[in-house]
This record gives C-alpha cells, structure tokens and sequence, in this order.
C-alpha cells in the first residue's frame, strides 16, 4: 500500500462535528492538522444510532481533498461499497463483525481502487483476523463500543494496537493500524506509545481541546 500520510495521522470524526455546518468542520480539521476525515455511518441496526449516507459525502466531497474513510458501521456492508465509492470515499472501513465474507469484501474494494479497512469492536479477539491481515490496508481498532461519541476509553483495548504492531513487524506486513474511541488530551499518547498509525477523535477534536502540534 502506498502511504502518502505523515504518520502518526490524525482522522477527526466528523461524527462529533454540527450537522448544521459541515463545511466550517472541514475548514477546522484542515486547520488542525487533520489529514484524513473520518465518516462513521451507521445504520440503526449493526449501532442503536442512525447517521447519515451517501448523499452527504456526496456533498461534502467537493469542499476538501482530503481523504475520507468511510467507517461503514452497518449490517451487510458488501451491498454499500459501490454507492459509498461513486460518492467520494477513498477508505472504506468495514466491521469484521458484519459481514460473513470479510476477505472477499475486500477484494471488492480493492477492485474499486481504494484502500480497505477492517474495524473490530471491544469484544473481538485479534487472532481472529490472522487470515485477513496481509490483504487489509488499514486496522481499525475500536477502543470504545461503537454507536456513540464521548464515550471513555477501554484501556484493554488499547493493547491490541501493541498487538498488531508487533504482528505487523514480524509477518512483514503494510496494514495501517488506527484507533477510534476516546481519545483525548489524557489517551493520546497511550494510544500513540501503543503504535498508532491513524489516530481517530471526535469530541475532544471539534471541542478544541485535543492539541495535536
């Protein structure tokens, strides 16, 4: 994978940004050091919440060019891949949780020329991704359970970005590790000592007070 990041990455998740000004939400994370633009859709199934689709980063797209991965927080995500891609992804992150073909997922987005992420929740067990590490682009770990901003971090998972890192060293594999979930002034740098790559924050980012330089 060809990585044009300057590593480790911040993703602001626009998840905790005013739906009502999406555009001046860009403009802060383009001022902020922000690099990637983290999009977590949910769909009220796979998470309680319901957040927005493709119309939006459909609408959004033209006013950065940064990259943005789409964290398809959703049952069935196979059958949104093309949509998401025609609307401006460049990242598509899946839940390994919901999807019975994750291997296969990711051909089809490789298909599509962009990158493919994985996502696990608190609960899932890093080996049980050992037969789809050297294919994926990005591993997102999430360290709080999906559905909801400003939760706190759960410390156990911040040990299985160590994990893969040290995976990644010995296999010789390029997969990006990123984490999402409560993130803030007091875990940055835990999560980054752990071996982050792609650092994902959503309320500590847009209520200024995660200070990335």
């Amino acid at each position: 994978m060809e990585n044009k990041l300057k590593l480790p990455a911040l993703a602001p998740s626009l998840l905790s940004a005013d739906f009502s000004s999406l555009e001046n939400a860009i403009r802060q994370i383009e001022e902020n050091d922000g690099s990637v633009i983290h999009i977590d859709v949910m769909d009220g199934q796979f998470v309680p919440e319901i957040t927005y689709g493709q119309p939006v980063v459909r609408s959004i797209r033209k006013l950065t060019k940064l990259p943005f991965d789409v964290h398809l927080m959703v049952e069935n995500p196979e059958n949104q891949i093309d949509s998401f891609v025609d609307a401006g992804a460049d990242w598509i992150t899946f839940h390994y949780e919901a999807t019975n073909h994750a291997h296969r997922l990711i051909q089809m987005i490789h298909e599509k020329g962009k990158l493919a992420g994985v996502s696990i929740c608190p609960g899932t067990p890093i080996n049980i991704l050992s037969e789809i590490l050297k294919c994926a682009d990005i591993i997102l770990v999430m360290t709080v359970n999906p559905g909801w901003g400003g939760q706190k971090i759960i410390q156990s998972c911040v040990e299985k970005i160590a994990e893969l890192k040290k995976i990644r060293e010995e296999k010789g594999y390029n997969y990006l590790i990123s984490v999402d979930g409560g993130v803030n002034p007091q875990t940055l740098e835990s999560v980054k000592t752990a071996g982050a790559d792609v650092i994902v924050s959503g309320s500590a980012f847009f209520n200024n007070t995660l200070k990335w330089s």
